[in-house]
């Protein structure tokens, strides 16, 4: 089944408009979200919970041993700490975009508000329905997590170890966005939820299924 596009959403009297999401508001969207308590959320903050904790461990062994004279884990960190805040956060996104382009749409940009350390990619009048929005949200935390396990078990025992751990625990951080959109998409796992953004608006859109009135 196909789903609707924007004008149907818009115009057909079929669907009705759940939620209006200004870009420049996802931060504040995504910390309601995460303040929800659903399984979802619950699951990922303990998860979140372990990469803190694993990443703030291995931050301070190669100090420590940086002290004792081996310099080397701590050059792994000090790698892991730029890239996970530069090249990480475009791989990220780029990741993102591929997972659109594999939904079928045509028209996929990357932006960003600095000020409020906001990055986003869109795909312009492209409708989502739940199964296409949770490839989108889950594709780069987990192919980023695959890779960071794989580099993991390849460094292991050797400085560059401490390059990939780091670069996991900090990318845990970056998928609570894609978590908090992913748990408002399931509180509506029940209907027919669908979503799209408009690029020259700034903004997502989010419609559902009307339910049909009962007859009697």
């Amino acid at each position: 089944m196909n789903n609707p596009d924007v004008e149907e959403l818009q115009n057909s009297g079929k669907y009705e408009l759940l939620y209006e999401l200004e870009h420049q508001q996802v931060k504040e969207f995504v910390i309601n979200q995460i303040t929800s308590g659903s399984k979802l959320v619950r699951g990922y903050m303990l998860y979140q919970l372990v990469m803190i904790l694993t990443g703030l461990f291995f931050v301070t062994r190669p100090l420590v041993l940086a002290i004792r004279g081996n310099y080397q884990p701590l050059i792994y960190l000090l790698i892991a700490i730029v890239f996970s805040f530069t090249f990480l956060i475009l791989i990220h996104e780029l990741l993102h975009a591929l997972a659109f382009k594999i939904t079928g749409a045509k028209k996929v940009s990357i932006g960003t508000y600095l000020k409020k350390f906001i990055f986003y990619a869109e795909a312009d009048r492209h409708v989502l329905n739940r199964k296409q929005f949770t490839l989108v949200a889950l594709t780069p935390f987990l192919t980023i997590k695959l890779i960071s396990l794989a580099g993991i078990i390849i460094t292991v025992g050797n400085p560059g170890v401490y390059f990939w751990i780091f670069v996991m625990s900090a990318h845990s951080l970056f998928c609570a966005g894609d978590i908090g959109m992913l748990d408002y998409f399931y509180q509506f796992r029940n209907t027919g939820l669908f979503t799209f953004d408009l690029k020259d608006e700034k903004k997502s859109y989010f419609y559902r299924e009307k339910k049909s009135e009962p007859e009697f």
